[in-house]
């Protein structure tokens, strides 16, 4: 029943979103696997469009927050309100406590505004004073990152990137897509927007998650995931180019995402075991945020995807 409700939810994001099936596709999978997704791309490619039709696909609430130089981190968390009627402190909930958060240009909140979000991130909790308040169990973040504007931004701590399951790069779209896009926001604006048929609850979602995580997994897939982010430690051990372009490899969380995502990906195309070209489909968004290039990448010209190909390629698969 799950698999169906998103195969619908799916169609439901893909008409809302058009020409962008690989973002939707990321997006359940970032679901599915319980994660946080950092999309870098222009303004107006439907990142909040897309954010706001999952949520209600999904039974669940959401909030978008524009980070700015002046946000702080009660903007994000709450704070305790004085109540003269009562004399007392009570607490006013915060965007946080919603299910999905759309953080949009997250790198232009300085770092504390930073660290309170890394804090939601990573322990599904957030502390003010004294007191430390549990958030939503589906509680999933979509930050975003403007690349063609870096003035007054302060870039986010490895600390926290690592904290994103993946590392989407967003891209304009074709020309056939864009009249399509334009017939459909005046589609929109004349008879309003469709919506989803019945939306998935979140137990639905639950029981699909523990799905994902049953599935069956070959010990040499396992192993070609561990290789694959071993390669980025010990790069000499398959190509010196790769040595000399990377500075930093990832982390042991970048072995548990890649076999999350792999394994969410092998249920979208409803399997019930993970192929090594699971691994591959998801290798580039899981690791993209995770490396840390050399100086000589950089005057080589190389970028972090010519480096993942490279690792892909020279890394066996079973």
């Amino acid at each position: 029943m799950a698999a169906k409700q998103f195969r619908a939810l799916q169609d439901y994001l893909n008409h809302q979103v058009l020409g962008q099936k690989t973002f939707t596709k990321n997006l359940l999978i970032a679901v599915l696997a319980d994660g946080h997704l950092l999309v870098e791309g222009p303004p107006g490619l439907a990142k909040t469009r897309a954010v706001n039709a999952l949520a209600q696909g999904i039974e669940g609430n959401f909030h978008r927050v524009q980070f700015t130089p002046d946000l702080l981190p009660a903007d994000l968390t709450g704070t305790d309100i004085y109540r003269p009627e009562t004399g007392t402190f009570e607490f006013q909930q915060g965007p946080l406590f919603h299910n999905l958060i759309l953080a949009d240009e997250i790198n232009r909140a300085p770092a504390k505004v930073q660290s309170a979000l890394l804090e939601a991130m990573a322990e599904r909790q957030i502390t003010v004073g004294q007191k430390t308040y549990p958030l939503p169990e589906l509680f999933m973040v979509l930050a975003t990152q403007n690349p063609l504007e870096q003035e007054g931004t302060y870039p986010l701590p490895e600390a926290q990137l690592d904290r994103f399951l993946m590392h989407l790069s967003l891209g304009y779209p074709e020309a056939a897509t864009e009249r399509e896009i334009l017939r459909l926001t005046r589609g929109e604006s004349l008879s309003g927007s469709a919506k989803m048929p019945e939306p998935l609850t979140q137990q639905q979602l639950f029981q699909a998650r523990r799905d994902v995580l049953e599935m069956y997994l070959d010990e040499a897939v396992e192993d070609y995931i561990v290789q694959l982010i071993i390669a980025t430690r010990e790069p000499s051990r398959y190509n010196q180019a790769l040595a000399s372009w990377i500075g930093y490899g990832a982390s042991p969380r970048a072995t548990i995402a890649l076999e999350r995502c792999a394994r969410a990906n092998a249920w979208l195309h409803e399997r019930d075991y993970v192929t090594p070209d699971d691994v591959t489909a998801v290798f580039h968004n899981v690791l993209r945020h995770r490396i840390i290039l050399s100086y000589q990448a950089e005057a080589d010209g190389i970028n972090i995807d010519h480096v993942l190909d490279t690792i892909v390629e020279h890394v066996p698969a079973p």
